[in-house]
């Protein structure tokens, strides 16, 4: 066992020691979108992954604005509860969301875009555009009648005198 063992070992170890580096290093970005350093992952799927940071929402926000300050089509929106970063791009990453009020640290979540959403707005913008159409079509009938009535009033008067 001695030569085929030693060569199990190293193949073992061959096989385990690039895992172990790919799992360091999931923990620095996900879908390419940068982690604050020393977040504990609370919840990772495919599509979604969910930090808790000792940092406070001040630096953990500070942190990304460092870290996407090269990024293009990139929205900041503060909101009461929450700083969400929206990518309008073309990043496998949707938005990143950071929490504001906790007292033990902060919750980080990055989303990946998902393409319920992207259709979904494309078929709220399709009818949106329709409703207006709708909105200016109705006004345009409504003052056209107007307009109508008032001239058909002058001809009337214009043929009485």
């Amino acid at each position: 066992m001695g030569q085929d063992g030693n060569m199990k070992k190293y193949l073992y170890i061959g096989l385990i020691l690039p895992l172990f580096f790919s799992v360091q290093t999931m923990a620095e970005d996900f879908l390419g979108a940068p982690l604050v350093p020393g977040g504990k992952i609370v919840e990772k799927t495919e599509k979604r992954m969910e930090l808790k940071s000792a940092l406070s929402h001040a630096e953990a926000l500070a942190f990304y604005q460092d870290a996407l300050k090269d990024f293009k089509d990139l929205k900041f929106r503060d909101w009461k509860e929450a700083t969400y970063i929206e990518d309008n791009g073309k990043r496998a990453w949707h938005s990143i969301t950071i929490s504001k009020g906790d007292k033990a640290g902060t919750t980080i979540v990055v989303t990946k875009d998902r393409w319920t959403w992207i259709i979904g707005t494309l078929v709220l913008r399709y009818i949106g555009v329709f409703v207006v159409l709708l909105f200016l079509l109705l006004g345009m009938a409504f003052s056209g009648a107007i307009i109508s009535r008032s001239v058909k009033r002058r001809e009337a008067k214009k043929e009485s005198t």
